[in-house]
């Protein structure tokens, strides 16, 4: 079993130190994570913890899977393996049709 969890759900006002705070109740905290958005900094609502054991992990889950949090139902399992996401097909090619040495 996997120790890195997915917690979702999160109230937009939790930082990366409340979660391990938080978790922390079920066992040692390796990483703590939340998610924010790249042009605003704001909370995405989820984030990553990664527990020191699987035993650990498994304990979080129990502890922390619906329940709620500043009127939020967290829901908080196994995080899933990061997907390559490949060539997004964003830049590259030809410039964009602008200057082609005119």
């Amino acid at each position: 079993m996997n120790k890195k969890l997915y917690v979702g759900n999160l109230p937009y006002t939790t930082t990366a130190d409340d979660l391990k705070a938080m978790f922390a109740e079920a066992g040692t905290v390796e990483s703590s994570a939340v998610i924010t958005d790249k042009f605003s900094g704001r909370s995405k609502g989820f984030g990553f913890v990664e527990m020191s054991s699987a035993e650990e992990a498994e304990k979080a889950i129990q502890m922390f899977n619906q329940k709620e949090v500043e009127g939020r139902k967290l829901t908080v399992n196994i995080a899933k393996p990061k997907e390559d996401r490949g060539d997004r097909g964003f830049g590259g090619g030809n410039g964009g049709g602008y200057n082609r040495g005119y």
